[in-house]
Parts: C-alpha cells; structure tokens; sequence
C-alpha cells in the first residue's frame, strides 16, 4: 500500500470508524443514562405517594384517637387511665409503624402510653410539641429521635382539643426501620433519603459506601410535610455498553472497507483508463512518426512515376492505353491522399492558421457538397446564424474535415436520405453539426472509430475520422459523434471563438 492508498485508507476507514465508534458508545451512553433518570422518577413517585399515604393515614388515626379520648380526659382517674392505655395499646398492636402511643398534659409531661420509654421526660420544648400547640393541629418531627431501646422514630403530635383549648397532646412514634423495610423491599438497588426543609438528611434507606463515585439524583417533595424524597444511584454500569460497541465497530469497519475497495476499485479503473489513453496516445504518436517518415519516402517516387505516366498518357493516343492511363492516374490520386493523411497523423508541425469566418468555409464547400448530394439523390439542407462567425484555423485542413465527414454522411446513404449541415454561434464557442440519415453505427463500434485504421468500410484506410480528429483538437476544438444503428449519425464539432478579427 503506497502513501496516497495509506492516506485515502485512514480518512475513509480508520478516521470514520474512530468518530463512529466513539459516537456509538456516546450515543449508547447518554440513552442509558436517560433510561437510569427515567426509572428514577418511577422509584421515586412510588416512594412518594407511598410516604404521602403512610403519613396520611397516621394522621387521620391520630386525629381519630384525639377524638377518641377527648371525653375521657375531663375527669382523668384510673379507671379512665386504664382505658385509654388500653385503647392506645389496641390501636398499636393492629399497626406495626407504631414504636409506641402516648399522651402527654399540656406542660408535655406523659399521662399515659404504650410503654414507659417516655416516663422520664418532658417533651414540651420539643419543636413538634410547641408547633402542635400553637397551630392547634397535627406536627410531625423533622428530625429522628433515638429512644432508650436504641429504636429510631419520627414523633407525630396531635393535640387533643376541649373548646378550643388544648387539654393534651397525643404524641405517635412511627418507626423508621418499619419505613425502611418497606422502602427496601420495594427497591433495593436504590438509595433513598428523606430531607427536611432545611435539606437534612431524617434517615436513609441502603446507603452508598462509595460516594465519591458520581450519582444520578431525583429530587421529589411530598405532598403531606415539607420533606424532599431523594433517590439516587449509581450510574448505570457501562461495562454492558462495550460488547454493544464492540459489535457497531466491528460492522462499521467492515461497512468501510467495503467502501474502501468501492473507492479503490474506482481509482483503479481511473488509472487504468488513463493509462490506456496514454498508451492509445503513444501508440498513435508512434504511429504517426512512422507514417509521417514513411509518406515522405514514397511521396518522392510518386511525383516521378506521376510524371511519366502523364507523358506516357501523351504519347499513347490508343483509346484502351487512355483508359488504362486514367486508372493508374486515379490510383496515383489514391495513394498521394492517404500519403496526406499519414503526414497529419506525424506530429505537429507549425501550420498557417488564421482568423476567418467560418461561414465563408461553408461557402466555398457548399457547391462541391450541393452538386455530390445531387449525385447521390440525397437532400441537402445548410443552416447559417445571420451573424459572422469568427474562428482560428487553417482553412484547408478545415475544409478537409468537412468535406471527409460529409463524404462518409453520402457513403452511408448509397439511395436516398438527407444531410443537414447546422452551425450555430454560442457564447464561447461554435457548434458545426453534421448529420445524416443513413445506416448509423454500431454501438460497439463508437469507442473506436476514432481509433487509427478501424474501419467499417470493405476500401476504407481507417485514417479519416483520426486526421479529422487531430485536425480538430489541433484548433483548439472537439469532435464527438452520436449514432443509433439504423437511425443516422450525427457529428459535433465545437471550435472556440475569436473575440476580434485578426489583421493579416
């Protein structure tokens, strides 16, 4: 692989399936991560509605209670204590969320519980205890509590109103590790976290032990307390993306190989091409010095044997010696043409060109074609722009071409037919169109007919259509042939225009 392959190789397979595989794994990426933030919100609207619907529920049984043992407080004695610890013990008993039910006096001082573990305190500077008394209505902690058996709560108070007045305060313990049972049980690939207003973590539910690791974090407030429901993870482990990319890479290269040796194939069949217009082009230089030294070898014999066939045709007035005479002088005529068209096959030599009208050529030519098209029975039609036409040629090798073409357009059309010689004048250029309706070409044949010494014809040399050619391109100009078998031949010729009109 040389230098020029190696670099074509890097930027249509190496640089692509880089930036391709890094997109993949990217694109992969980034879709993980919104599906991982996706179920995040899913986790965290269960927890949320479930914490809603547990606190929810804690206060309409709290609020129950408080109505519950409202009478019984009036007259507070022993009988009516027992009862109302009975009570409190009955509703814990059915509820495990329960660490324990208590009601305090107005001063926050335990009148009655489930157990004892309050016996010893007074909760009345309790933030929940003083918010309770002064709203008249239910406050939960916002903080957890540790109580003397090591069991973490959150307190929930309720005041226990008698005409308006706060006779007592229910206080509820809502276990936290009843709360995160239940949250662990429903996901426990997720770290979940309840905050208060203040953003302090109350408790936490499966706890990172790597927190330097970066996390995907969904914030939700519930509904019934100021308190935020935090979920978060881990990112989504990668490792499962890299066989997906490893498989998208492993297609995306063999895509662009294939490409490569698309790309590569065609640059081959470039060169090739090029190579095979170099070589047609040597061979035709080749051919060309060799005709060129060779018509100039048999032109001089020819002027003689020219000369002395003309003085025999004098001194023979035999009518059989004229005809004979006459044949050798056609067949002189023959060979000094294909002798002409061998020198403008050798290489360029300075010719006389000049800037001259090309309608002027037509001109001259349109007898001789005019007079051959009646000969032929064909019908004969020229079209001439209205304005001058200036192009810089030689105008006999011009002519030459014209006259060649048009004799092919009579060969092929031995009966009847027509020719339409066009010229048209465009911005830059001038179109010359040729076109009969004869027998036409085949298609096979059209890439070689400007190839020196293919011809079609049982006399032909091969040569005209190549002499034209070079004559042409010699000018500047172009020459192209369209044909259909069966349906003509039409020749375009395109020179390029004289802007002014040289003096002579």
């Amino acid at each position: 692989m040389n230098k020029r392959e190696r670099s074509i190789y890097f930027f249509i397979v190496v640089l692509p399936a880089i930036l391709s595989i890094i997109g993949c794994y990217q694109f992969l990426s980034d879709r993980a991560g919104e599906q991982q933030h996706e179920k995040l919100e899913w986790v965290a609207t269960i927890h949320r509605n479930q914490m809603d619907q547990f606190i929810n529920e804690t206060k309409v049984s709290m609020d129950i209670l408080a109505v519950s043992t409202e009478e019984e407080l009036q007259n507070l004695n022993k009988a009516r204590t027992m009862k109302i610890q009975t009570m409190l013990k009955k509703m814990a008993g059915k509820d495990p969320r329960y660490g324990g039910i208590y009601v305090l006096d107005f001063e926050g001082n335990l009148l009655v519980g489930t157990n004892d573990l309050l016996k010893q305190y007074n909760l009345r500077d309790k933030p929940y205890i003083t918010e309770a008394l002064l709203t008249k209505d239910t406050a939960v902690s916002d903080e957890a509590e540790t109580l003397s058996n090591n069991q973490p709560v959150i307190a929930i108070a309720t005041p226990v109103m008698n005409d308006e007045h706060v006779e007592a305060i229910l206080v509820s313990h809502i276990r936290l590790d009843y709360m995160k049972n239940i949250m662990r049980m429903l996901t426990p690939e997720h770290s979940i976290s309840i905050e208060n207003a203040k953003q302090i973590p109350i408790f936490s539910v499966n706890e990172k032990l790597e927190t330097d690791k970066t996390e995907q974090i969904v914030k939700y407030p519930l509904a019934q307390l100021p308190w935020n429901l935090v979920i978060s993870t881990y990112e989504s482990n990668k490792s499962n993306l890299f066989p997906l990319t490893l498989m998208f890479g492993a297609a995306i290269i063999i895509l662009l190989h294939i490409v490569f040796l698309l790309v590569k194939y065609v640059m081959l069949k470039r060169q090739t091409k090029l190579e095979k217009m170099q070589q047609e082009a040597q061979k035709l230089e080749l051919i060309g010095t060799l005709a060129a030294s060779t018509a100039h070898e048999i032109r001089n014999p020819l002027t003689g044997i020219k000369g002395l066939v003309q003085l025999l045709n004098e001194k023979y007035d035999n009518t059989e010696d004229k005809l004979y005479f006459a044949v050798i002088n056609k067949e002189i005529e023959r060979i000094n043409q294909i002798v002409s068209e061998f020198l403008i096959l050798g290489k360029p030599t300075a010719q006389r060109v000049q800037t001259v009208d090309i309608r002027e050529i037509i001109f001259d030519l349109n007898p001789l074609i005019r007079s051959e098209a009646n000969l032929y029975g064909i019908e004969y039609n020229l079209t001439l722009p209205e304005q001058e036409v200036w192009v810089q040629l030689n105008v006999d090798q011009m002519k030459q071409v014209l006259l060649n073409l048009t004799k092919n357009a009579f060969e092929a059309m031995p009966k009847e037919g027509q020719l339409s010689v066009m010229i048209l004048k465009g911005e830059e250029d001038c179109h010359i169109t040729i076109a009969d309706t004869g027998s036409g070409i085949k298609k096979e044949d059209l890439d070689l007919i400007f190839k020196p010494f293919f011809t079609s014809k049982e006399d032909g040399t091969g040569l005209g259509l190549v002499v034209c050619k070079r004559i042409i391109e010699s000018f500047g100009g172009m020459i192209e042939i369209e044909s259909e078998l069966g349906f003509g031949a039409v020749v375009n010729i395109t020179l390029p225009l004289q802007k002014h009109q040289q003096v002579e």
